[in-house]
């Protein structure tokens, strides 16, 4: 299997799908085989997400990471999203305009490059609801 396929194939990275248990209606993300409260008894689907959801606490990034340091200053903060489960990603907006409860949903985005000439990742970002 080739690497972008590979990539492809990782429906969770590109679509927000987690898990649902169907007995208890707890929510994951990322995905779980098996329910931490029902145990053996849950019953465990697939379950695309909205999206949609609100800032929990963020964080300003001013020094960044190898590869990264042309988008600095950016926001990287913990989404709830209204189906339960909370995530780490990046927000996409003015630093000074991100506050805690703002509402966000998601855009498909350019994550990083492998390299100078790499392979390219996407995946998921949030933009305030208001774009």
């Amino acid at each position: 299997m080739s690497v972008a396929r590979f990539w492809r194939n990782q429906i969770a990275r590109y679509n927000l799908v987690g898990t649902k248990c169907k007995k208890c209606g707890e929510h994951f993300y990322p995905p779980r085989n098996m329910c931490p409260a029902c145990r053996r008894d849950g019953q465990i689907e697939d379950f695309k997400f909205n999206g949609h959801g609100e800032v929990l606490t963020f964080t300003i990034i001013h020094t960044a990471a190898e590869g990264f340091e042309n988008q600095t200053p950016y926001v990287l903060g913990i989404i709830k999203l209204q189906e339960g489960p909370s995530l780490t990603c990046q927000i996409i907006c003015e630093p000074e305009s991100v506050y805690i409860g703002m509402k966000v949903k998601p855009v498909f985005r350019k994550l990083g490059q492998d390299g100078e000439r790499g392979m390219i990742y996407y995946g998921n970002k949030f933009i305030p609801e208001q774009c």
